[in-house]
């Protein structure tokens, strides 16, 4: 104990001793009472309510938990139990197991049952102070006021922690002179219980209230609340603390007379029956309380280290549970780091075998194995396929192997299904061409697969062989992602090459507008283009799905925007296929006798609606002699329409003007439609190409160059001409010729 006359230096000593308590601690009979319903596989804060709201310990330490995670409560409407149901039932568990338990040390039995006693009154104050503001409310809140009264002694207990000899020394003394704690506390230690529980609040960040009735509880609070209104909580607690003392419940460490209780319930006006009341119910109350708190529990400590011993078992066995399942997820993160960094490595123009290079270098890398071999299913009517030798140290080379008459590239038995096969039993003719020593016993093959087919294999040796069974899984995934992929950059390659012969068969030299004039030259585009959309979008459709799958599980931001990118682009590829196919086969025309200026104000809406613009400036005029045309209206709405929007994109506003007249055609079946704008025109190179499907003058990526050609297929398939000559900077005239006429000819 400090000097018996202690001065600010010792004062301030003590303070900063109580300070840096983070908590206080449970009595071994509490923790006995909830550790067992920690443990439940199914945690619910609610099975440990009713023993947090009992015990000073735990609801600092809750009330502390509701500031951190900024729940806000107004006075009125302050809660324990509520602010328990908001919290994460993870936080709540985290937080009672941090509570230290109470140890004995060199305390004798009288020192252990002090704290029991304190903790008994704590809990006979906080039960009296919320009978009386039941009696006041609604100008008090009964469970803020209930929590005040359960801390209002938390000063004496901070000192029984961090001083225990000491405190049973001041409370020894306390009953020997008949005196107030306070008063030898001051004589001791330079300052009282009172001081050090507000320090503790204010650190703790408990509510002010809360704070006030700690501070102000041994004071004259009838007059300070007549200048502070908030400071009728301690006026509470104070008529609570002596109601329980006057009661004999549990020991508050003060031995002098407690201030007369009627005096203080005269100020908050109650009347003496419903205090009469209050003081024969609260025994009983506080009884009930302390058995599902277990103050006297008998062998509490040794109860304690049972409930420890046999949780510590139970927490090994399943610590070593967690430890193989996070191995698992280990593999599963690794494995899914993997396949990101090989996606993110895909450059768009790579070919297939360049993707497969990479791939194949990567998994050497990431698995650890030794010679790694992927080869591509060879191309229809081709004997040779197209393979990638990674050797040591991710030493890569390409090379061209031949597949033997009557021998398949792809084994049967994983030509459609995942498996993991023992190479040497099935890759002879591979192993002859390769100049390399495989390590036949410990080479294995599994399929690159895609859409339900393999696309090609991946040969390597596996230095560990236990890995086999531990990676099946994952080496399902991967190898299905690297088979959708690889699929999708053979698809795109053959699409190329449909393109390129699709160029061919519009392009005639010396024609300034390229045209399709034969059935099988038509019939050849509508092939290649049901070919790309066959090639392409099944695996499109299993990229997007994968990115998707992957997407899910994914929480880096950056790696999901990624994934996102990948599903979008496959979208948009299937665009490009879509558009194809509408072009090359449209549907057959339905031609019915339609009014031109009626078609030409439906082109204009349409043409609005596309680009955006909402007030076109389109001026049409139709002469007086020329009424209607037979046609297909929906399609060369739509034809014209296109026509208006490449018009309007020659402006830089984007907003005309253009100027469409009607005229008689060369002969009495036809009308002219002239569409002129004053816009940007185009040189000769670009007129040479402007109807031609996938070209575009614009920067890349802004537009598919599908406008022009889609208006001038249309126009033809409606027994119709499109010709357009421009100048640069003189702007643009496009005529189209449209029967006005029913076609007999059949």
């Amino acid at each position: 104990m400090p000097d018996e006359k202690a001065g600010p230096a010792a004062a301030h000593h003590i303070e900063l001793v109580i300070r840096r308590l983070d908590s206080l601690s449970i009595l071994p009979s509490v923790a006995a009472q909830f550790f067992p319903r920690l443990l439940q596989p199914q945690f619910s804060p609610s099975a440990i309510a009713d023993i947090i709201e009992l015990d000073p310990a735990l609801t600092t330490n809750m009330l502390s938990l509701i500031h951190q995670q900024a729940l806000s409560f107004s006075v009125q409407k302050f809660s324990l139990r509520r602010a328990l149901d908001e919290l994460p039932a993870h936080l709540i568990r985290d937080a009672v197991l941090a509570v230290k338990v109470f140890q004995a040390g060199g305390l004798n039995d009288n020192g252990v049952l002090l704290r029991k006693r304190l903790t008994e009154h704590s809990l006979a104050v906080a039960c009296c102070a919320e009978d009386i503001a039941e009696i006041i409310s609604p100008r008090m809140n009964p469970q803020l006021v209930y929590c005040a009264g359960l801390l209002h002694d938390v000063g004496k207990l901070a000192l029984g922690e961090a001083m225990p000899k000491s405190f049973v020394r001041i409370v020894d003394e306390a009953k020997s002179e008949t005196a107030c704690s306070c008063t030898i506390e001051q004589k001791h230690l330079g300052l009282d219980h009172t001081i050090l529980g507000k320090r503790l609040a204010q650190k703790w960040h408990l509510p002010n209230q809360i704070t006030l009735a700690i501070w102000l509880h041994h004071s004259d609070v009838v007059r300070i609340s007549q200048s502070m209104p908030e400071a009728r909580i301690a006026q509470v607690v104070q008529l609570a603390d002596s109601i329980a003392r006057q009661s004999g419940i549990g020991q508050s460490g003060s031995f002098d007379s407690p201030k007369p209780a009627e005096q203080i319930a005269q100020s908050l006006a109650i009347n003496i029956d419903q205090l009469e009341k209050i003081r024969q119910k609260l025994p009983e109350t506080v009884r009930r309380k302390s058995v599902i708190l277990g103050l006297d529990l008998p062998n509490a400590a040794a109860t304690y280290g049972d409930i420890v011993h046999t949780a510590a078992a139970r927490l090994a066995r399943e610590q070593t549970q967690l430890s193989l399942e996070n191995r698992k997820l280990q593999s599963a993160s690794s494995h899914f780091d993997f396949i990101t960094e090989f996606l993110l490595s895909i450059d768009s123009a790579a070919a297939a075998i360049d993707i497969a290079e990479s791939f194949a270098a990567n998994w050497q890398k990431f698995y650890q194995t030794g010679t790694v071999c992927l080869y591509l299913v060879p191309q229809p009517d081709l004997q040779s396929l197209e393979a990638v030798v990674v050797e040591n140290l991710s030493q890569t080379r390409l090379v061209c192997l031949n597949v033997l008459d009557g021998t398949p590239s792809i084994p049967k038995v994983i030509a459609s299904d995942f498996a993991i096969l023992n190479a040497n039993d099935y890759l002879d003719w591979l192993f002859e061409q390769l100049d390399i020593d495989f390590d036949l016993n410990h080479t294995k093959l599994m399929p690159l697969l895609s859409s339900g087919r393999a696309i090609g294999a991946i040969v390597f040796e596996l230095r560990h062989p236990g890995d086999v069974e531990l990676f099946r899984e994952n080496f399902r995934t991967v190898t299905s992602i690297a088979g959708s992929v690889l699929d999708a950059a053979c698809a795109a390659a053959k699409q190329q090459r449909y393109v390129e012969q699709f160029a061919r068969l519009l392009a005639r030299p010396g024609d300034i507008q390229p045209r399709i004039t034969t059935d099988s030259s038509l019939n050849a585009l509508v092939e290649m283009a049901a070919g790309a959309a066959h090639e392409l979008n099944n695996p499109l459709s299993v990229m997007s799905g994968r990115a998707q799958l992957l997407n899910q599980t994914e929480n880096d931001p950056q790696k999901k925007q990624i994934l996102k990118q990948i599903q979008e682009n496959s979208g948009k590829i299937s665009q490009v296929i879509e558009e194809l196919m509408n072009f090359a086969r449209p549907q057959e025309p339905r031609p019915v006798r339609t009014n031109i200026k009626q078609m030409l104000n439906e082109a204009e809406q349409l043409t609005s609606q596309k680009t955006g613009v909402e007030h076109t400036n389109v001026q049409i005029e139709v002469a007086e002699d020329i009424k209607s045309v037979f046609i297909d209206s929906a399609q060369v709405v739509s034809a014209i329409a296109n026509v208006f929007s490449n018009s309007l994109e020659s402006y830089t506003n984007q907003q005309g003007p253009i100027k469409v007249t009607s005229v008689p055609g060369e002969s009495a079946d036809f009308v002219k439609l002239q569409i002129v704008d004053f816009g940007c025109g185009m040189d000769a190179k670009t007129l040479e190409k402007a109807t031609q499907p996938f070209f575009s003058a614009k920067p890349a990526g802004r537009k598919r160059g599908m406008g022009l050609a889609y208006a001038h297929r249309l126009i033809r398939l409606n027994k119709g001409r499109l010709n357009i000559t421009s100048r640069p900077g003189s702007g643009t005239t496009v005529t189209v010729t449209l029967p006005c006429k029913v076609d007999d000819s059949g």
